[in-house]
């Protein structure tokens, strides 16, 4: 059986294979396979996947012109970002990292230490994100951040998005110690000026690149002709792809080992004029301490008493062995209960405040962060939120919960991702736009 089109979504509990015609654009079925068997082996779990697609397509030979993927096995895209000033160009380099579809593990603004770089040296991220500096500024903080890195020998490229004006320089720098170096535009070129998207592309373009670090990873090339993008990377895609159409939007997704909110947003023109730093139109927010699967106790031990409260049950023994997928009722109240926690805690960390401060003149109202309050769409997508019941209620109850102080939408349509297919759309977005629209709107209910 030929198909146009394979799509993976390789996560840290689960690995699935949508297949798809192009023309016309239409999901024809989906395998799937437990990735955490023989010891994670990602290449292992998508052959598994495949084979699952392939019986429940009915054929035993299946062939396809192009395969693509997303991926957050082995903790996804693992970066540490380096800039001067940490409300300037940190806090955009992150922006960038965080859009890109990173899980940044290392922050850190001025000099690097010698702390620092013990730090980094042990973290041993996949890639290196150096700012610093807004255009033909302060560069000496980028050069001795750059030479100090370099001095290290990790194997992570690096990527530069800071002053221009040290690029020569630290080229000359990262090429001496033999590191690879990729220079993009300044994610801070100017003071107040957010310039985040080239920053994204090179990261998600260097990722694939050097996608090696999970077992069996080196081997997905033997399947996989096509791009290969982290998967909350791809997820923003998607939410790219729909903002032109449909407007200020964001996406919860609920994953096995973080839960991850990104939004499309403009806001409204009076949050605007009393926003205290800038934000970027496209934002993500990952937390790591809030996945079903790998993070559930911490959840519980956020939930507290509340979660045995509304179980009905005692949820301690169900956590200390929790399965992949429910094997009962119980299992699947308890991670219907996490997930609907998860969503609360991610969406309340990802939306900005509101905050009053008193002075001589009186009260000043400023606010901080991303505003959702027009945000008009909401939608859902991971297993949690898209296979079990309850997933649309569980963010509809976020609309309107800003009590005046959170920037929650004040109201908003909720829609599932019901053919678990976001990311895979945000990947062949790459090379085909349109077929991943109509195949994204359809599986939203939102088709014109």
């Amino acid at each position: 059986m030929k198909l146009d089109l394979l799509a993976a979504e390789i996560g840290s509990t689960t690995t699935v294979v949508s297949a798809f015609t192009l023309e016309p654009p239409r999901l024809l079925g989906q395998g799937i396979a437990a990735t955490q068997q023989e010891g994670g082996d990602v290449a292992a779990a998508l052959e598994r996947a495949v084979e699952d697609l392939a019986k429940k397509l009915g054929t035993a030979d299946l062939d396809w012109d192009t395969f693509m993927a997303a991926s957050s096995a082995a903790g996804g895209l693992s970066m540490s970002v380096h800039g001067l000033v940490y409300d300037m160009t940190v806090r955009a380099a992150r922006e960038a990292a965080l859009g890109a579809g990173a899980v940044v593990k290392m922050v850190t603004a001025g000099k690097m230490t010698p702390a620092d770089l013990e730090r980094l040296r042990q973290l041993n991220p996949k890639m290196i994100l150096l700012a610093g500096g807004v255009d033909y500024g302060e560069k000496e903080t980028a050069l001795h951040n750059g030479a100090c890195i370099a001095s290290l020998g990790l194997p992570a490229p690096v990527v530069y998005a800071g002053n221009v004006a040290a690029r020569d320089e630290l080229a000359a720098i990262f090429k001496q110690a033999g590191v690879k170096a990729y220079f993009v535009d300044n994610v801070y070129p100017r003071v107040d000026e957010l310039q985040v998207e080239p920053a994204r592309r090179v990261i998600q373009e260097v990722f694939e690149e050097h996608i090696i670090a999970a077992p069996g990873m080196n081997r997905i090339r033997d399947m996989v002709n096509g791009p290969i993008l982290p998967t909350p990377g791809a997820v923003m895609e998607a939410c790219k792809l729909l903002y032109p159409l449909y407007g200020d939007l964001c996406a919860v997704d609920v994953g096995g080992a973080t839960t991850d909110v990104h939004s499309v947003a403009r806001g409204s023109p009076e949050i605007q004029a009393i926003l205290e730093n800038p934000e970027p139109l496209a934002k993500r927010t990952v937390e790591g301490d809030l996945g079903i699967h790998v993070n559930a106790g911490n959840i519980a031990r956020i939930m507290g008493d509340r979660l045995n409260l509304e179980l009905g049950f005692d949820a301690a023994p169900l956590l200390e062995n929790m399965a992949v997928f429910p094997r009962d009722e119980r299992e699947e109240a308890l991670v219907r209960c996490l997930r609907d926690a998860a969503c609360e805690i991610a969406f309340k960390r990802h939306a900005g405040t509101i905050r009053h401060l008193y002075g001589p003149g009186g009260r000043i109202t400023l606010a901080s962060g991303k505003d959702l309050t027009a945000v008009k769409t909401i939608i859902g997508t991971g297993g949690p939120l898209t296979r079990l019941p309850g997933g649309k209620e569980a963010l509809g109850r976020l609309i309107g919960q800003g009590y005046g102080r959170e920037l929650y939408p004040k109201a908003a349509r909720v829609v599932l991702d019901r053919s678990y297919i976001m990311a895979a759309c945000g990947v062949m977005a790459r090379r085909y736009p349109e077929p991943a629209l109509a195949l994204l709107s359809d599986s939203l209910g939102m088709k014109e």
